[in-house]
């Protein structure tokens, strides 16, 4: 009789962190954290060089002045045929469909998916629909991290391959969501890795990510484009928690988890007509988009582009002029962003972030006015309770909306908790809305140990279209 086969070794991060090969991955991920966020910062001033020209340069040279409200439709038009194109004949299917939100599994894209990955969200982001740029970057970051292990070792250990696609896709986001931490939290989150193998995986992402937000800084001023980073500028003041407003964080959260639910079955239950034509869907999807953006300007008479885009950019604006918002016009505002938001997401590339983030502030704004309600807390909660029904990630879902706030961020902290934790629990009590699975990997670059104790690298990668 044989002898039973020897249990595999275990996985002890403790002696891979003190090891040699960990300290150079260390050194690599510092080095490689400058060309990736360098590519980063040049992807999104890219995307912000286009949407001026075409939505606000090219109407004045065209027309001799600024925008009419019918402007968008073509061009969403041609955002749905320029993205359905890439999706439908280039590898990788142009990433991961975000109606999913962010989920993990996989491996990091290869050279040729990131052309995909790149067109992809270019379109998507630049012609006006509605998705942040938060995964795409995080699956190129990822897909440029694992090409340079390859570049320098093509029998790199997969240890390797799984630290350097982490840290390539932690540089990317180092300081798209205001700080290079947060960023990081929101990959660890999705990954849902803890003990010393956070701690293993987190170092060379972090090293990366101060780097990236270091050159990110640089570029802002060398190249006097601006910063991408996400910030309020102006931030309503806030008031002491009352038990007033943490009975309206209830509402609040139940409120964002039903309109989550329906963002995300509007998104799920059109993919499979998406998959009949991918072209001509995506392109009659594009043209809904733009017809919503138009009838907006035309019933509210504000622009257009409060409902296109990520909301990023609008943001700031929204929540310094929200005194000059009529109850009326935020809720055309925000059935509007929902309806672009829901039918972006069935189609589109993209992240499921900036639009959440959107919608909630403009929810918490039309509750504002509500008895003991503080405009603050009301946004802090509107932002927890729509980031949680969407992205599923507690956590991360309370910093984005506390730490957005600064320093008031603190006071309103006890009502976001609850908003997000009563959003977060109703989101998992609901029916999963829309028919069908996902097939695709999710738009996050992480890591999690496996049943054998070694390490697999999950990052966004082609996905399921």
């Amino acid at each position: 009789m044989s002898e039973p086969a020897a249990p595999p070794p275990s996985f002890d991060p403790a002696v891979v962190i003190r090891s040699k090969p960990y300290i150079a991955a260390l050194l690599l991920a510092a080095v490689l954290g400058v060309p990736i966020s360098a590519i980063a910062y040049g992807f999104l001033a890219l995307v912000a060089v286009v949407q001026r020209y075409i939505f606000d340069g090219l109407p004045h040279q065209v027309l001799g002045g600024p925008a009419p409200a019918w402007w968008p439709v073509p061009w969403l038009v041609l955002c749905g045929l320029l993205t359905a194109l890439t999706i439908r004949y280039l590898p990788g299917t142009g990433g991961h469909s975000p109606a999913f939100g962010f989920k993990t599994g996989g491996g990091p894209p290869t050279g040729r998916e990131l052309v995909g990955i790149f067109l992809a969200a270019l379109t998507t982001l630049s012609l006006g629909a509605v998705l942040g740029p938060e995964a795409p970057l995080i699956a190129i970051g990822g897909g440029l991290g694992a090409l340079a292990v390859h570049l320098v070792k093509k029998d790199a250990p997969p240890m390797a391959l799984t630290i350097m696609a982490s840290a390539g896709s932690f540089a990317a986001i180092s300081t798209l969501l205001g700080s290079p931490v947060l960023g990081a939290f929101l990959i660890m989150e999705a990954a849902g890795i803890g003990g010393m193998t956070l701690s293993l995986m987190a170092l060379p992402g972090l090293l990366a990510s101060g780097v990236g937000a270091l050159v990110f800084v640089g570029l802002d001023g060398w190249t006097g484009l601006g910063s991408f980073s996400l910030a309020l500028p102006v931030v309503p003041p806030a008031e002491p928690p009352t038990l007033a407003t943490l009975g309206w964080a209830v509402i609040m959260g139940a409120a964002g988890a039903l309109l989550g639910w329906l963002i995300r079955w509007m998104a799920l239950s059109l993919r499979p007509v998406v998959h009949l034509n991918r072209v001509l869907v995506t392109c009659a999807l594009g043209l809904l988009v733009g017809l919503t953006a138009m009838a907006y300007q035309l019933i509210s008479g504000q622009s257009f582009t409060q409902v296109l885009f990520s909301g990023q950019d609008a943001l700031p604006e929204l929540v310094e002029h929200a005194a000059s918002y009529s109850l009326p016009v935020l809720v055309l505002l925000i059935a509007c962003k929902t309806l672009a938001y829901g039918l972006s997401l069935s189609a589109f590339r993209g992240g499921p972030v900036f639009p959440s983030m959107f919608i909630g502030a403009a929810l918490g704004i039309a509750a504002g006015g509500l008895p003991g309600m503080n405009l603050a807390a009301a946004i802090g909660m509107g932002i927890g309770a729509m980031c949680a029904a969407m992205l599923r990630l507690p956590l991360t879902s309370t910093l984005l909306a506390t730490l957005l706030l600064g320093v008031d961020g603190v006071a309103v902290t006890p009502q976001v908790v609850v908003a997000v934790a009563v959003a977060f629990v109703i989101t998992n009590v609901l029916p999963v809305p829309g028919p069908g699975t996902d097939s695709g990997h999710g738009p996050t670059a992480s890591v999690a140990p496996d049943a054998a104790g070694s390490v697999q690298h999950r990052a966004s990668s082609g996905g399921g279209p």
